[in-house]
This record gives structure tokens, sequence and C-alpha cells, in this order.
């Protein structure tokens, strides 16, 4: 066995504290304005990508930025979202991003994102309960629309 120099990290999980209450969601508007609060004047700017995190009664048990791009993509990068789903060992994933256009339709990039998530998170019996899209004035859901 060949022993290197350098050493490598412990990885553990740590959840800080955040402003935003625990609640229950039971509907894609529960959803969705929880979600919002995680955006400011820049819904209109910049393209942002949250995971919301539940436990089996659908209470929220964490939130994630996964990613910030541009005014009109950002990437998303899976493997990320399966890490914080696992680490959290939540039951199930609510997925959200802005569209600063304004436009709420999902693009076809959008719904092979959400199929992709969604097919990973199976294999750990992680449900992706809905994917959210939010401009400042509405939001669109994935789960209402009959698309997952």
């Amino acid at each position: 066995m060949k022993t290197y120099q350098t050493t490598f990290p412990e990885l553990t999980i740590k959840k800080n504290k955040s402003d935003f209450a625990q609640v229950k969601i039971k509907l894609s508007s529960d959803a969705a304005n929880v979600m919002r609060q995680f955006y400011f004047d820049d819904i209109e700017i910049f393209e942002s990508f949250f995971i919301l995190l539940l436990n089996r009664a659908n209470n929220t048990i964490g939130y994630v930025k996964i990613s910030q791009g541009g005014c009109i993509s950002t990437v998303v990068d899976v493997k990320l979202i399966a890490k914080y789903a696992l680490d959290s060992l939540a039951q199930g994933v609510i997925l959200c991003h802005n569209h600063p256009s304004g436009n709420l339709q999902p693009s076809d990039g959008d719904k092979s994102m959400t199929d992709r998530i969604k097919q990973v998170l199976d294999l750990f019996q992680c449900n992706v309960l809905d994917h959210i899209i939010l401009t400042k004035e509405g939001y669109y859901s994935f789960a209402d629309e009959g698309l997952l």
C-alpha cells in the first residue's frame, strides 16, 4: 500500500440555524411561500436553484442553495442534491428555481433535469415531491400540472 504525506479529512454534516420557521408542506402554495423567502431582489436578475428537505410527515428539515447562475440559466449538479438529501436523511425533496424572465412555463431542460434528479433520488427511497418555478408574480408546480 502506498502512503502519501498528505492527510484526508473527516467528513461531517452540520446544521446551521436559520431564521426560517419549520413548517408542514401540504400544498404547492405552501412550498412556494417557503421557497420565496430564499429569494430577494435578485429574483428577476439571477437564476438560482434551491432544494427544500422534508421528513416523512412533510415537515421542513432544511434547505440548500444548490447553485446561482446568470440571467437565463444555472448549473444543477445532481450529485450535490443527492448528497444533501442523504446527509439529512430526507424522505422528500422539493426542487425550486426561479425564472428571471417572468415566464412560468418549464423548459424542456427543466423537465429533463427534474426527471434525472427524480431517478437518482428514487434509488435512495427519497421522493421528489414537487419542482416549483418562481417568478416575481407567481409560481408553477410540476406536481399540480401532473409532471411528476
